[in-house]
């Protein structure tokens, strides 16, 4: 088995493994961690973004993460979402990926 991707954290959390292709607001949730949602993670309301750092060596993905798809695209252009911000239950954890919110 392939080493499993990390998901890293700005402020001092401990980084979590998660299996590859792991949603990433379902994996932040299950390691006790608190994601802004108000539709439960079915891609309406736009609060469980998170801000992911650059890092990650591979051209493909260099966020570590899936590409943007048509929902997630529309919610980004909806609520003006920066770049650099993915709606979390719209993203799977690809690589190790190193990500923040102001409100961890």
């Amino acid at each position: 088995m392939g080493k499993m991707p990390k998901i890293s954290f700005v402020k001092k959390i401990p980084p979590i493994e998660v299996p590859p292709g792991a949603n990433l607001m379902r994996s932040l949730l299950d390691a006790g961690l608190p994601v802004a949602s108000s539709c439960g993670g079915e891609g309406i309301c736009g609060k469980c973004r998170v801000r992911v750092l650059p890092g990650a060596s591979r051209p493909s993905d260099p966020e570590g993460l899936t590409p943007i798809e048509d929902k997630e695209r529309f919610l980004i252009g909806r609520y003006n979402i920066e770049a650099g911000t993915r709606i979390s239950c719209q993203a799977q954890v690809l690589h190790d990926v190193t990500v923040d919110t102001s409100y961890w």
